[in-house]
């Protein structure tokens, strides 16, 4: 099978890059990272929830008490089983049998949420000083939810401290 030569005046091209040139329909925008896809779905459902909400709520009068009252609209779909005081597994992480306690939205869901609608927030005009989803009642919400869900399940949410690594070991010197 004999190779036709390529010209030296003739360019290869990348057929997946798009130009102007090769292409008259506009360049395709790069897609979303993970992260901003889950925020762009995160803010479409509060907005939805506001729109729902009776009387319907406009964005610039929400307010801390209704982000935290999405919150807990959000409780009813969490897949994380939170003990009551008197279940008798409550402080164990793993418990041997099934127990009618509730299932919450998980602290670091709530957590990583609230991160993402806070930026949101200002990405779509939204004041940083009047952000809702930096409230004190929020940030407090979110700190009694991961103190109960750490007793309740026996897990520590603290910061795990980084281990110092150890000093080489001294080559002792022989006399």
């Amino acid at each position: 099978m004999e190779t036709t030569p390529i010209p030296d005046n003739h360019t290869t091209q990348n057929p997946f890059t798009l130009t102007a040139s090769s292409s008259s329909s506009p360049p395709i925008p790069p897609s979303p990272s993970r992260y901003e896809a889950q925020k762009r779905r995160d803010w479409n459902t509060f907005t939805q929830y506001l729109k729902n909400h009776r009387p319907p709520l406009p964005l610039p009068r929400c307010s801390g008490a209704n982000v935290l009252e999405f919150l807990r609209y959000l409780d009813q779909f969490g897949k994380t089983k939170v003990h009551i005081t008197s279940c008798p597994f409550f402080g164990h992480p793993n418990p041997p049998s099934p127990c009618p306690c509730p299932l919450r939205q998980a602290w670091g869901s709530l957590d990583a949420l609230i991160g993402r609608l806070r930026a949101a927030f200002e990405e779509n005009g939204g004041r940083p000083e009047s952000n809702p989803f930096g409230a004190r009642a929020v940030r407090l919400y979110l700190r009694e939810v991961r103190e109960m869900q750490s007793k309740a399940r026996g897990i520590s949410y603290d910061k795990k401290k980084r281990r110092k690594q150890p000093p080489p070991p001294q080559q002792q010197k022989l006399p």
